[in-house]
């Protein structure tokens, strides 16, 4: 029976710290969903692994939040055929699989004038490390808290396994 409930621990541990080392991403930083924001630059200071979560932060009634269907509809900014729609204005969007998504305000004109994010999501190996520059809008704090979260959690699950061991 104690061999068990070890294997059930595991697995219930793998869960936790595979959900734990999720990042959350803030889009655009401290200004957050914002027309002032250069959402190319702050794209390239950033590593979106699956389990990850977009938040999109802004004024609602202000802006909104569409995602687009495919590369064609985010160069042309055509928002007649959206996959998705928010507008609560702290939006999340988990990244549950690998491959390119496509995001743009749907207030008339904000896509035009620059409002829209295409982001690729990679398989969850990835570490951050890999990304090809650091930005000063990224949360390194965040990636060093999911670690410091899921190391505890280790701990802990290792204590409880050593605890049911004895009996």
């Amino acid at each position: 029976m104690g061999r068990k409930n070890t294997i059930f621990l595991v697995l219930i541990v793998a869960l936790i710290t595979n959900e734990a080392m999720a990042e959350q991403h803030v889009v655009g930083g401290k200004q957050g969903w914002d027309a002032s924001t250069d959402f190319n630059s702050w794209v390239s200071g950033q590593t979106f692994k699956v389990g990850d979560q977009l938040v999109f932060k802004y004024s609602s009634g202000l802006h909104s939040v569409v995602e687009l269907g495919g590369e064609s509809e985010y160069k042309n900014c055509d928002l007649g055929n959206t996959v998705n729609s928010m507008n609560s204005g702290n939006d999340v969007v988990k990244l549950n699989k690998p491959g390119t998504r496509y995001f743009a305000c749907g207030t008339l004109g904000h896509c035009g004038q620059g409002m829209k994010l295409k982001i690729t999501t990679v398989s969850g190996t990835s570490s951050p490390a890999s990304s090809s520059s650091s930005s000063s809008s990224s949360s390194p704090t965040s990636s060093s808290v999911s670690q410091c979260f899921s190391s505890l959690v280790f701990i802990v699950a290792l204590l409880i396994v050593s605890l049911l061991n004895q009996f």
